[in-house]
């Protein structure tokens, strides 16, 4: 396992910004994680619009907020509103190493328009090697399909939030994407952290909306009819009459275990889970 660690140290990207000692001594000092009454904190945020919740984030979290983005179909909305709002906030890709080769030229094609700050999480064990060991895992099922979003997507995720110090993260998430996500506030605990959700009640028009106002490139798939865009073995096209999520692991799953708290990517029935 130690040689496992060593490789996989030298395979993360040099655009990762920031090692795990530069995040730590990054962290603000003194600056402890605050207990929030949500009740509270959300009835204020109500119906304020992204603008006042990611600057109410900023103001309230410091350096300790971070946000993460799928870089998938309509991606450059949250982060072109972070880069107007907060801009020195650092944006989490985890990389399961089976991307869309679209998707790693889309997030570069951001980086370099937008200028944030970029973090990219990566499983310890490399695509190739877990095939040779464990097979696909997305093809083995439910009890495969749980293997494969820990070791890609969750273990990644929490690591990324540990070494970046995050008490909260930003994530562009929309009540009409999911069932779970349906019954989701502006601001939410999950796994002792915060997660805040700034267009959380926008609808999909809200989004191309925005997207057409500002110019925004959208991933270069949706002109193939890939409207909601994960990895490559488990996302295939929709159409216009579908739900564009029906889309992932074969319209079977629709959640991704990312926004799941850790209770519920234990315990929970994994038809909501998704890749």
């Amino acid at each position: 396992m130690g040689s496992d660690k060593q490789k996989s140290a030298k395979q993360r990207p040099s655009g990762k910004s920031a090692s795990t000692s530069e995040a730590r001594a990054a962290r603000p000092a003194g600056h402890l994680q605050p207990a929030l009454d949500l009740d509270a904190v959300n009835g204020t945020l109500e119906g304020q619009g992204p603008q006042a919740v990611i600057t109410w984030a900023h103001a309230t979290f410091g350096e300790a907020l971070v946000a993460s983005s799928s870089f998938g179909a309509h991606s450059a909305v949250m982060l072109h509103l972070l880069t107007l709002h907060a801009p020195s906030v650092r944006v989490i890709l985890v990389d399961t190493g089976y991307l869309f080769e679209e998707t790693y030229r889309f997030v570069e094609l951001l980086r370099e328009r937008l200028g944030f700050a970029l973090h990219v999480a990566q499983p310890r064990m490399t695509a190739a090697h877990q095939e040779a060991l464990y097979g696909k895992l997305w093809e083995q099922g439910d009890a495969g399909v749980a293997r494969y979003l820990e070791v890609n997507k969750s273990e990644p995720m929490t690591r990324a939030l540990s070494e970046l110090g995050a008490h909260a993260w930003i994530a562009g998430i929309r009540r009409d994407q999911t069932a779970h996500r349906q019954g989701l506030r502006t601001v939410e605990r999950q796994d002792g952290r915060y997660k805040v959700h700034p267009i959380i009640d926008w609808s999909l028009k809200d989004v191309e909306a925005y997207i057409t106002r500002h110019r925004l490139p959208i991933h270069p798939l949706v002109a193939q009819g890939y409207r909601s865009i994960g990895d490559w073995h488990s996302t295939l096209p929709t159409a216009p009459d579908q739900d564009p999520r029906d889309g992932r692991i074969l319209g079977q799953k629709r959640e991704c275990g990312l926004h799941l708290d850790l209770d519920s990517r234990q315990n929970a029935s994994l038809t909501s889970s998704g890749l």
